[in-house]
């Protein structure tokens, strides 16, 4: 009997490590196994993403491991209209993205951290601002205390990939600093914990 939910958190994790082969070819023996789970082909279709843009897929991955929990139709559909998208029909991007910008964040361009924040307030919560933007719009941190805020917001609204990548990009202006460390110690339970609660 395959333990369907074990091997999705080993596929996950070789994903969020960036091992987009391992991952893919456990999403793709899933998908066989189980033709009917509709699951399966959007996380391979992350896998194929990332070959080309890795940001991008790692954004994806996050909001659909979040939005799945409250529809996952309505995730499905929606992944499939930003990598649908992106696959060079540029009205239907530009089409997405005015969706995704219910703010009047200017978009593909970055916000800064302070008018994101107000984005936030506006939107009630970090998840729904968040959301807004990944896709078509970059945060810009200008000060330390505005990314360690910033990342532990990522963190406690589950995009634990997209958290990965800012910490990593920054790493090198922040070596040795003891608020990285927390950060990453906090990531690593954070996965932890979401591999057991599946």
């Amino acid at each position: 009997m395959i333990n369907q939910n074990r091997l999705l958190n080993e596929a996950n994790n070789y994903f969020l490590d960036k091992k987009y082969d391992k991952a893919m070819f456990i999403y793709s023996a899933l998908s066989n196994e189980f033709p009917s789970n509709k699951e399966y082909p959007i996380y391979a279709m992350f896998c194929d993403i990332a070959n080309e843009d890795e940001a991008k897929a790692q954004s994806l991955f996050d909001y659909f491991d979040v939005a799945k929990n409250e529809d996952l139709d309505e995730a499905i559909k929606y992944v499939k209209d930003i990598i649908e998208a992106y696959d060079g029909d540029v009205n239907k991007m530009m089409d997405v993205l005015k969706d995704l910008s219910t703010s009047t964040v200017d978009t593909l361009d970055a916000i800064k951290y302070e008018d994101f924040k107000s984005l936030v307030t506006s939107r009630g919560s970090f998840r729904e601002a968040f959301e807004d933007i990944m896709f078509s719009t970059k945060v810009a941190i200008e000060s330390k205390t505005d990314f360690f805020d910033f990342v532990s917001n990522l963190i406690d609204n589950g995009f634990d990939s997209t958290a990965y990548s800012y910490l990593d990009g920054f790493t090198q202006y922040f070596k040795y600093d003891e608020a990285i460390e927390k950060l990453y110690k906090r990531l690593e339970e954070s996965k932890f914990a979401n591999s057991h609660k599946q």
